[in-house]
């Protein structure tokens, strides 16, 4: 089973560059699937064409791109090379970390280099990406744990129950229900402050 090609889009505001860089990337079994020449309407031209990996070819990032690069790694992630030519601005790598991009070179891309660093950002992007949803989850569970926290403290404040009573009436009401702990807990909550 031959394995699809991944698709890239392209940003390069020079085009005899831009031509090289497909190229160089055409070699290595990649098919650009989009080429701008700014980053103006970039989160747009991510949505329609949802390439695998954005690579942008610029001399520095500028504020502008910084921003349009930080909302697509909100709302649509994917892994984002950024090739600056020349960088005298020690903040700029900072900044676009920050914004999400997976890989920051300097000195412009060559033909050579092109899939090591693309495979790097992949796995930089997948391992954050990874993180990212264990974060998500461990905040949820915590917050889950929270609320059935707060409601067995309730209970036993509002019900005269012990700690044990308390635990077991969510459970009961959980399972009863066939609902998680935490949308019980929710609703405990409701009644029992109202009161």
């Amino acid at each position: 089973m031959e394995k699809t090609p991944l698709s890239v889009m392209l940003v390069d505001d020079e085009t005899a560059r831009a031509l090289l860089v497909e190229q160089a990337l055409a070699k290595h079994g990649y098919q650009v699937v989009c080429r701008l020449t700014s980053t103006a309407a970039l989160r747009y031209h991510v949505e329609r064409v949802q390439p695998d990996i954005i690579i942008i070819d610029m001399d520095s990032p500028d504020r502008d791109t910084l921003e349009h690069m930080t909302v697509i790694s909100q709302h649509n992630p994917r892994p984002i090379v950024f090739f600056a030519n020349h960088d005298d601005n020690p903040d700029s790598i900072k900044l676009a970390i920050q914004a999400g991009v997976s890989a920051y070179i300097v000195d412009g891309l060559t033909a050579k280099r092109v899939k090591p660093i693309i495979d790097v950002a992949v796995a930089r992007f997948n391992e954050f990406q990874q993180l990212r949803q264990q974060l998500h989850s461990s905040q949820s569970q915590l917050a889950e744990q929270q609320l059935v926290d707060k409601a067995k403290r309730l209970l036993m404040k509002k019900q005269q129950m012990d700690e044990a009573k308390a635990f077991s009436t969510l459970r009961k009401l959980a399972m009863d229900r066939q609902q998680k702990m935490a949308d019980v807990a929710k609703d405990v909550i409701a009644i029992l402050e109202a009161l």
